[in-house]
């Protein structure tokens, strides 16, 4: 299988997620999380520092990612590995190909006419929020 990641960024006050407005297919135009797909040569979580990095200009100087779950798609032949993060400061972003923005975290995140996955991201930041608030003792949510 092919293996792609999706690095899902809040900022140091758990209040906005970091989207990109992809400008290519699959769901170009619209906001999705920034990722790629992982090389031969490197390993999961090297290839989801690389990304962000090259997408966001952040680096691990500034966050601390954690592979949370995986998406199988077997029919299509991907495995996309879901990391998340929370900055532990403010930090310039540096745009890539894609758009970045910072959205707030609210229902808006459910229209399907904004926002690429087919509503994959509002289920992976309820997961996310529900094992920050349970797993971690964090109580922003």
């Amino acid at each position: 299988m092919r293996k792609l990641n999706l690095i899902v960024i809040f900022n140091n006050v758990l209040e906005k997620v970091l989207f990109c407005i992809r400008a290519k297919e699959p769901y170009k135009g619209l906001y999705n999380f920034v990722g790629g797909k992982v090389e031969e040569n490197e390993t999961d979580d090297e290839a989801a520092y690389r990304e962000l990095y090259e997408e966001t200009g952040i680096s691990n100087q500034d966050i601390e990612l954690d592979h949370f779950m995986d998406l199988n798609y077997f029919k299509y032949g991907n495995n996309i590995q879901v990391y998340y993060g929370i900055l532990k400061h403010e930090v310039s972003l540096v745009e890539e190909k894609n758009k970045l923005e910072w959205l707030t975290i609210n229902d808006e995140l459910l229209d399907n006419s904004k926002f690429g996955g087919n509503y994959n991201i509002p289920h992976i930041i309820r997961q996310i929020k529900v094992y920050l608030k349970n797993g971690t003792g964090i109580d922003k949510y």
